[in-house]
């Protein structure tokens, strides 16, 4: 941030027409950068000088010596005591201004959709890939192939087959123009209606395939009943084993075996084989990367037996050891497996490791599933103390990335380091979902690159006056943030990851766009 926009974001808070994302911006360069908080400083006191110069009669203002903006160092500590007051002050005013736009607009966090995708197997959509446990947008999807299982929010759950057409016009109703379906309506559910071109089912409990097309539909009834509404001419109630082919709203007895369209547990028993195979793909790729020099340390974050260690899984005799898992818990990891992953919730969880070497460039790449960013700064990995050399790696509560690495020392210059932001990685929607967060400092190159699910989400060249040719790691945290774990003070920060991770591993040296795609591609679930 230069001096003149941070000058600017300085007025507009001091004003009151401060965003909420620059907020959080100003609020990090206070925290890191003396010169920032002394240019606040002196905006206050010019604030304050012209209030009280305007509350002055006008003919006594002339007469008078213009207020000096200087802080003299009598005036430093109340100045300092009334800018952490003040600070705190515009965050509950910030607080404060939201929570009444809420309450003045009667608003909540929004999501858009009527049901969820739960799980899917070998699934090409013809616009954008949807993620497991994405809330289905409104509008028509064209899923091309592969099967998918959505729940709906009234309880329904549909498993469809590529290719397929459907729009979810409600939690109670679908259109279903090509494709096959099975659905398994729960009682509080009775009255779910799927349209087609030849007329609409009814479903009044329990479960019912269906095949639609252009040319007509197919429905059979696996269990329960349903009604069967045609474009033309009167319903018609079917039980348990009928079934019906219907063209232009005629109907037949005739009609294929729908059973064979997946079900519940026929999609499940192919997705949990479809899984295992990326799994041991995926082992396949871990146990070639152990011969890769450049990995310092791919640690597995589940604790074997009773040891609360997690194992580092790079080879070489200079390679670091177990890390000690602390207050962290046990949780299902990217694959479905108990156990296999920590979750970091509770606060102080962490994982302590120890890095040794010095480094010429770095790459940082973490499974995480993030449950809230309830906290201004959530840990991904982080060095005690932050010395000179030292990376750290976070996400803000606005679901930015925040990458940095340590350039000057206690008093040689201020800010002391160049903050790299993304985008927003992470909003409310994708709580619960797993994804993959990478970082690369790359020295030769000057810049520094983060990524989502193997796609770049910032690139950013290294300022000359920051750029780090030797990084250090030495004692870290994954997860959380020691600062330092040696102090005295039983007060910290609380900056563990409101999430689970199961895998993180730390590279010395630059990996391609294509390399993180890869790891992407073959280790997502």
């Amino acid at each position: 941030m230069n001096p003149k926009e941070r000058d600017q974001l300085i007025d507009d808070l001091l004003e009151g027409r401060l965003e909420e994302s620059d907020f959080l911006r100003l609020e990090a360069e206070f925290c890191v950068d003396p010169e920032a908080r002394q240019a606040y400083f002196n905006r206050v006191a010019l604030t304050q000088a012209l209030v009280e110069e305007a509350g002055r009669p006008k003919e006594k203002t002339e007469a008078r010596r213009r207020p000096s903006l200087r802080v003299v160092p009598r005036a430093w500590a109340a100045l300092a005591a009334a800018f952490a007051l003040l600070l705190g002050a515009t965050g509950m005013w910030w607080q404060g201004r939201h929570a009444a736009e809420a309450l003045a607009s009667d608003a909540e966090l929004k999501a858009s959709g009527f049901g969820v995708l739960i799980d899917q197997v070998d699934a090409h959509w013809s616009v954008a890939e949807l993620g497991e446990g994405t809330v289905i947008p409104p509008g028509r999807l064209e899923l091309e192939s592969g099967v998918v299982h959505v729940e709906l929010f009234s309880g329904v759950s549909l498993v469809l087959e590529g290719p397929a057409e459907f729009e979810i016009l409600s939690a109670m109703e679908i259109d279903l123009p090509r494709g096959r379906m099975r659905a398994r309506v729960p009682e509080t559910a009775h009255g779910f209606r799927v349209r087609t071109a030849s007329g609409e089912v009814v479903d009044l409990g329990t479960e019912f395939a269906l095949a639609s097309s252009e040319n007509g539909a197919e429905v059979q009834v696996l269990e329960g009943e349903i009604e069967w509404h045609p474009g033309s001419g009167e319903k018609r109630l079917m039980r348990q084993g009928d079934s019906l082919r219907s063209a232009n709203g005629a109907g037949s007895e005739k009609t294929s075996d729908l059973s064979g369209i997946s079900g519940l547990e026929e999609f499940r028993k192919r997705h949990d084989a479809d899984r295992d195979e990326r799994r041991l793909a995926w082992t396949g790729r871990c146990l070639q990367l152990q011969e890769d020099p450049r990995l310092v340390a791919h640690y597995r974050l589940s604790t074997e037996n009773s040891s609360r260690l997690v194992p580092n899984l790079a080879s070489g005799p200079d390679r670091p050891g177990p890390g000690a898992v602390v207050a962290a818990l046990p949780s299902e990891d990217r694959w479905g497996r108990p156990g296999e992953s920590l979750d970091f919730s509770p606060t102080g969880s962490r994982v302590r490791v120890h890095v040794p070497g010095v480094h010429t460039s770095l790459t940082l790449i973490a499974w995480a599933r993030i449950n809230s960013l309830d906290r201004l700064f959530n840990s991904l990995f982080l060095t005690d103390g932050h010395e000179v050399g030292a990376p750290h790696w976070q996400i803000l509560n606005d679901g930015r990335l925040f990458f940095s690495v340590k350039k000057y020392g206690s008093g040689e210059r201020v800010p002391d380091k160049h903050a790299f932001y993304s985008p927003s990685v992470w909003d409310p929607s994708r709580s619960g979902q797993w994804m993959q967060l990478a970082v690369v400092y790359d020295v030769p190159n000057r810049s520094v690159t983060q990524y989502r699910d193997g796609e770049i989400v910032s690139h950013e060249a290294i300022p000359d006056d920051y750029l780090v040719e030797e990084v250090r790691l030495g004692n870290a945290s994954i997860g959380n943030w020691s600062e330092p774990v040696y102090r005295q003070d039983p007060e910290f920060v609380v900056r563990n990851l409101n999430g689970a991770l199961d895998e993180f591993l730390i590279f010395s040296a630059a990996l391609s766009d294509e390399e993180i795609r890869e790891f992407h591609e073959i280790g997502q679930p």
